[in-house]
C-alpha cells in the first residue's frame, strides 16, 4: 500500500492537536489495511482510530484529544 498525502497529513493534524496517541496508531493501522492489535492490547481509543483510518476518514477525531 502506497502511503499518500492524506496519511501524512492527518497524522500530523492530530499529532498537533494532541490527539491520543492510540487513536493515532490505531488510524495509521486501519489506514494501512494492517491486522488489529492482539485483544488484550485493544484500548477503545484504539479501535475507533482503527475504524476511522480503515474508512479513510481524516476527521471525527475531536474527542480523542487529550486535554
Amino acid at each position: 500500500m502506497i502511503m499518500g498525502q492524506d496519511y501524512y497529513d492527518t497524522t500530523v493534524k492530530m499529532e498537533q492537536a494532541g490527539v491520543d496517541q492510540d487513536f493515532i496508531i490505531g488510524w495509521q493501522c486501519g489506514y494501512l489495511l494492517n491486522p488489529m492489535r492482539e485483544e488484550q492490547r485493544v484500548t477503545d481509543a484504539y479501535e475507533a482510530g482503527y475504524e476511522k483510518g480503515k474508512a479513510r476518514e481524516t476527521d471525527g477525531f475531536d474527542e480523542w484529544i487529550k486535554n
